[in-house]
């Protein structure tokens, strides 16, 4: 049994951060080792089932011949704190709209005046 890592020592950054079904993916470019400490990891703190499962499906692959593909700690784009696209501003934003009355489905909403 693999001794458990603490949080700093995980192959994978923001390792408790990383969605469900994104973590497939995402410990592709790890080895055998690298997903073993994830499990131990797992099973001593969150111990979720659907966690558990995925590593240990990855884990019993690498064992039978899979070989990791892909960068060792891929990127988490939904983790971290990078955003992109359009900032919104006054000058950007759409016209304020008065929502529809309360059950009146004949009132649609109208723009602000």
């Amino acid at each position: 049994m693999t001794d458990v890592p603490e949080h700093d020592q995980l192959p994978l950054p923001d390792y408790d951060h990383i969605p469900l079904g994104t973590l497939p993916t995402r410990i592709t470019g790890l080895d055998e080792e690298q997903v073993s400490q994830l499990l131990a990891y797992e099973n001593a703190h969150g111990n979720r089932l659907p966690v558990v499962q995925v590593l240990e499906q990855r884990l019993e692959a690498l064992r039978d011949g899979a070989e990791p593909s892909g960068p060792a700690t891929p990127d988490t784009p939904e983790v971290g704190g990078s955003r992109s696209g359009s900032q919104v501003s006054p000058e950007t934003s759409g016209p304020n709209v008065v929502p529809p009355f309360h059950g009146n489905p004949a009132n649609p909403s109208q723009p602000e005046k």
